[in-house]
């Protein structure tokens, strides 16, 4: 009996060693991402690159909206703070562009703190309504006329991009390694987050926060951190997005911006890590995809496939993957029983 439950225990141990089926395919995907720049033309690396850049933007709306329940629809500012901040830094100052994205995320976690700790009387429509009207003043003060000396005025700037340190890499492959390291790193930190004592308390407060409020939460508090977190890292997506592309305008970051990170953030699933990759790759490939098809009425094409989406996938591709493994476990257990 003693050997039987030993082989019994070391055969259980064995099974929670197996990684799981999310595990492997984190794991295919890194490894596609590794290999992809290599096997894809320069035009597609800098998509690739684009895709991991809204992928960090619309993370921080995830966070945001999905975990702790605000709506926002001013992460166009935030991600237009990001790149001024990488753009004064490396002309005004000359500091590297590798050293941007981190003094970006210092600036934008003051600066989304900040406005979230003034807006916290402020829920549903009317939050969105507040953040709206950030997102559609940015172009305007970045324009004007005291600032131009920073921000360029309405002609922008034009950033040189750098060398790369390797090689055997051109500067688009370098600046999309230098990106996808970047939105690793913040994946993993927002995982940690989400699965700590912090996501928990977020959880709480977009269910119920008043409920939450009486089991002792600081919702003030929270709800701050909340905003902080999703500026900061649409700040290190909006530094990114200078250095790689070379340029920033006000018009830029007109108020489209921030209702396509939102479509993105939906997309994807809206309290979901992983899915915001999916949302990425809608607001950066169909869009040319849709072009491709027909230079008449791309914008039709685009709202056409967004409607059917949403019809398919009213939670997200995060929902629709959430149904299918429920469906899977259901046959399986029916399987089992017959």
């Amino acid at each position: 009996m003693t050997m039987v439950a030993e082989a019994a225990a070391l055969t259980s141990a064995g099974r929670a060693r197996r990684p799981s089926a999310a595990q492997l395919a984190v794991v295919a995907l890194i490894g596609v991402a590794l290999v992809a720049p290599f096997v894809v033309t320069g035009y597609h690396v800098l998509q690739l690159t684009q895709i991991a850049i809204y992928a960090i933007a619309i993370l921080g709306l995830n966070l945001l909206t999905g975990y702790s329940g605000q709506i926002s629809l001013g992460n166009g500012a935030f991600f237009a703070l990001g790149s001024y901040t990488a753009t004064v830094l490396i002309t005004q100052f000359g500091v590297p562009y590798w050293l941007t994205p981190p003094i970006a995320a210092i600036v934008c976690y003051g600066f989304g703190y900040l406005f979230g700790r003034s807006a916290t009387r402020l829920e549903g429509l009317y939050l969105a309504l507040a953040t709206f009207a950030l997102a559609v003043s940015t172009p305007s003060i970045l324009k004007f006329e005291p600032l131009e000396n920073w921000t360029g005025g309405s002609q922008g700037v034009v950033l040189a991009k750098p060398s790369s340190p390797i090689a055997a890499l051109d500067i688009d492959q370098w600046l999309y390694f230098f990106t996808l390291a970047i939105a690793i790193i913040l994946f993993v930190a927002a995982w940690n987050v989400i699965r700590g004592r912090t996501g928990r308390a977020l959880a709480a407060l977009r269910d119920h926060s008043i409920a939450a409020s009486t089991m002792g939460i600081d919702t003030v508090s929270y709800k701050s951190i909340a905003f902080g977190v999703c500026a900061m890292f649409t700040g290190v997506a909006g530094a990114l997005q200078a250095t790689v592309t070379g340029y920033v305008a006000p018009d830029s970051f007109q108020v489209f911006l921030s209702i396509q990170l939102l479509v993105g953030g939906v997309l994807g699933g809206i309290a979901s890590i992983f899915g915001t990759l999916f949302g990425a790759a809608f607001i950066e490939l169909v869009p040319d995809y849709a072009k491709a098809l027909s230079d008449d009425a791309p914008a039709a094409l685009y709202g056409i496939l967004l409607i059917l989406c949403m019809m398919v996938m009213p939670w997200g591709v995060a929902g629709l993957v959430s149904q299918a493994r429920a469906w899977l476990a259901r046959r399986r257990g029916h399987r089992t029983a017959t």
